[in-house]
């Protein structure tokens, strides 16, 4: 047994906790925040059999693509004692972080 974490951008989170339930995953959802751009992000945990980790990484990878993204400097991690002028700047957003995480021991109760 497996326990996979998905760190999703907030835009893909309910489009693919449906698909995955609608799969027969059991999945739960966290909100989290990222630190570079300190947004919000999704983390999904799924406790999955081994043999089916496969499919459940290929749907994640198939729904949860990366995207590009106007912000403001200001949102990233800038010294406020510096002297900076804020401007936009292009960055990429979405996609998946996924941890495969092994499971010595399972209890539901």
């Amino acid at each position: 047994m497996k326990l996979v974490m998905a760190i999703i951008h907030d835009e893909d989170a309910f489009d693919i906790m449906d698909y995955l339930s609608a799969k027969g995953f059991s999945v739960t959802k966290l909100a989290t925040t990222g630190g570079f751009l300190r947004a919000g992000n999704t983390t999904l945990i799924c406790g999955v059999t081994d043999e089916r980790v496969p499919e459940l990484l290929e749907i994640i990878e198939a729904k949860c693509k990366s995207r590009k993204q106007m912000t403001s400097v200001n949102a990233l991690n800038v010294n406020l004692n510096e002297s900076f002028a804020p401007y936009p700047v292009e960055v990429t957003v979405g996609g998946a972080t996924i941890f495969v995480l092994p499971v010595d021991e399972f209890r539901k109760v």
